[in-house]
C-alpha cells in the first residue's frame, strides 16, 4: 500500500498514460489498409433449372404404396392426454330449507298450534302435524320448538332464530 501511495508511483503512471495517448494520436506502428474498387466478374450465370426432366420425379408412379391397412392406429396420436369423463353425480335426494319458529297459541283446552316460517311461507301446525316433507312438530313451548322426522331425529328451534334443516325431496 505504501508503494501505491508514493509520489514517484503517481508520477510514473502519469507519464505512462501521456505516452500511450501520444502513440494513439500519432498513429505510430500502423498504417491504413489499401482500399480499391472491386472488379466485377464476367462469368456467365448458369442456365435455368431443367424443369422438363423434373416432371418424372413427381409422377404418381413414384409414390410409395402404403403397406399397412388404412384403419391402423396412428403412432403419433395418443389417448393419454384425453380427460376421462367424470361420472355424473347422482341426483340429490335431500334439500335444505330454512325454518324459523315464530311462537305458538292455544285456545282453552285445545291443542297447541305452532307458527313456523318455512322458507318464505308461514305454516300453522298442531302438535304431531307435518310442516314439510317428513318433518313433524313434536312439542312447542314459549322459547323453543322440537321437530322430529320418521327416523326419530329431533331438531330444536329457538324462538325467532333461523335454522337450516335437511329434508328429503318428494
Amino acid at each position: 500500500m505504501q508503494a501505491m501511495r508514493s509520489r514517484w508511483f503517481a508520477i510514473g503512471m502519469h507519464v505512462g498514460l501521456w505516452c500511450v495517448l501520444y502513440l494513439a494520436v500519432t498513429h505510430l506502428g500502423g498504417k491504413t489498409p489499401d482500399y480499391r474498387i472491386a472488379e466485377t466478374s464476367t462469368v456467365a450465370s448458369p442456365g435455368p433449372v431443367p424443369v422438363a426432366s423434373m416432371e418424372s420425379l413427381f409422377a404418381s408412379t413414384q409414390w410409395p404404396n402404403p403397406q399397412g391397412g388404412t384403419n391402423s392406429l396412428n403412432p403419433f396420436t395418443t389417448s393419454y392426454f384425453v380427460p376421462v369423463p367424470s361420472p355424473t353425480p347422482p341426483a340429490p335426494t335431500t334439500r335444505k330449507i330454512e325454518v324459523t319458529y315464530q311462537g305458538f297459541y292455544q285456545a282453552g283446552d285445545d291443542m297447541k298450534h305452532a307458527v313456523v316460517k318455512v322458507a318464505d311461507s308461514f305454516v300453522v301446525a298442531s302438535i304431531g302435524a307435518s310442516i314439510a316433507t317428513n318433518l313433524f312438530v313434536a312439542d312447542a313451548s314459549l322459547q323453543n320448538l322440537i321437530l322430529t322426522n320418521l327416523s326419530a331425529q329431533t331438531n330444536l328451534l329457538l324462538l325467532n332464530a333461523k335454522k337450516e334443516i335437511e329434508i328429503p325431496i318428494k
